[in-house]
């Protein structure tokens, strides 16, 4: 028996690409052959998988497990092979929340989530991330679901602090201030406006020094020049930094220095910085919304509204009470552990192989 996985892109900087070179080396290490075969690739991981092109035919004893996450053109190779078909579903953002900024996206996630539909009928089995995503699953007519998480560490980037960053905040911190931190795509559908909003209501309100870093790269070419004219406007600049992509020892300096991590998206099928948040034993105070209460559970602060001045209230509140810091730690820890990589691990290669009949 094996069991190939076809993704629309493979990189070693990605959640779903770690997740999905992590499974590979799981199968093979319970005695199922597994190789991956990828849309487009980064150059680091280009030798751990093939080009899709490359599938060969068809053979009696093997699975294709899809990784969904995107409209692909990769998906028509797929779809129209003979092999059984497994599913891995890692949540498609709705296009009504990208259209009006990045159509061209837009269409690609509306095109995913067709992909998807139709891909229900030929799926022995289908794995979701979140049981917000196994709810979309069955939604779009998937009936034999499971959740396992990310197969991958979310208590920390597994890099070392870049010390001349650390040594770049810690003279900000010096000035005053506390430091807010959000870590995803600078996106619409993330919603960074909201927090700029939640910023200037705390500064005036709460700490004239308070500063908000926003790190992760732009998604497409209109939302993120508006987003910076929205920071201006608001007399922000020097408030606010948008990092773009960091490196993993940048990002572990950004962890390390933050006094609260924000969340204001809109739609998240599970949010990985959540987890490494609390894996950092930052305080978490999010919007409710979508996967985020099933994720962060009991161990942050997760509001109904994200109203700016009810969002700054809640991160006030959190910055200000220490017992309150220390009881949301304690709870951290515990939710943290109930992503443990090995548990997942197993219980994927035990969902798979009931699937396959290995």
């Amino acid at each position: 028996m094996r069991v190939d996985q076809v993704i629309p892109s493979l990189a070693s900087r990605d959640a779903i690409g770690v997740h999905t070179l992590t499974l590979t080396r799981t199968l093979r290490e319970s005695g199922i052959d597994s190789e991956i075969f990828y849309g487009n690739c980064t150059a680091d991981v280009a030798d751990q998988g093939r080009p899709v092109v490359d599938l060969g035919r068809a053979t009696k004893d093997r699975w294709l497990l899809y990784q969904s996450s995107i409209g692909s053109p990769i998906y028509d190779i797929l779809a129209a092979r003979a092999e059984k078909k497994l599913v891995n579903y890692h949540n498609i953002t709705p296009s009504g929340l990208l259209d009006s900024w990045e159509p061209n996206v837009g269409y690609e996630v509306s095109l995913g989530r067709t992909q998807l539909e139709r891909l229900a009928a030929q799926s022995r089995l289908a794995v979701a991330d979140s049981a917000f995503n196994e709810s979309e699953l069955v939604e779009a007519g998937y009936t034999n679901t499971a959740v396992v998480p990310l197969l991958i560490d979310m208590t920390a980037t597994g890099a070392d602090p870049d010390p001349q960053l650390c040594r770049s905040l810690a003279e900000l911190k010096s000035r005053g201030g506390v430091d807010l931190l959000f870590v995803g795509k600078v996106s619409p559908h993330k919603a960074p406006h909201d927090l700029v909003k939640m910023l200037a209501v705390y500064r005036r309100l709460y700490d004239s020094l308070a500063r908000l870093h926003l790190v992760g790269s732009p998604l497409g070419e209109r939302y993120g020049p508006a987003l910076d004219a929205f920071i201006n406007e608001l007399g922000l600049s020097d408030a606010v930094s948008i990092t773009g992509s960091v490196s993993a020892a940048e990002l572990e300096a950004y962890y390390q220095a933050a006094d609260v991590f924000v969340c204001a998206s809109d739609h998240e099928g599970f949010c990985v910085p959540i987890v490494e948040a609390m894996g950092h034993g930052v305080p978490v105070v999010a919007y409710g919304v979508s996967a985020v209460p099933e994720t962060v559970a009991d161990a942050g602060l997760v509001l109904p509204s994200k109203e700016p001045l009810r969002f700054a209230a809640a991160v006030a509140r959190v910055v200000g009470d220490d017992q309150l810091r220390e009881r949301l730690e304690a709870a951290a820890a515990r939710r943290v552990a109930s992503f443990s990589v090995e548990r997942s691990r197993h219980y994927f290669v035990e969902l798979i192989s009931q699937a396959i009949g290995a």
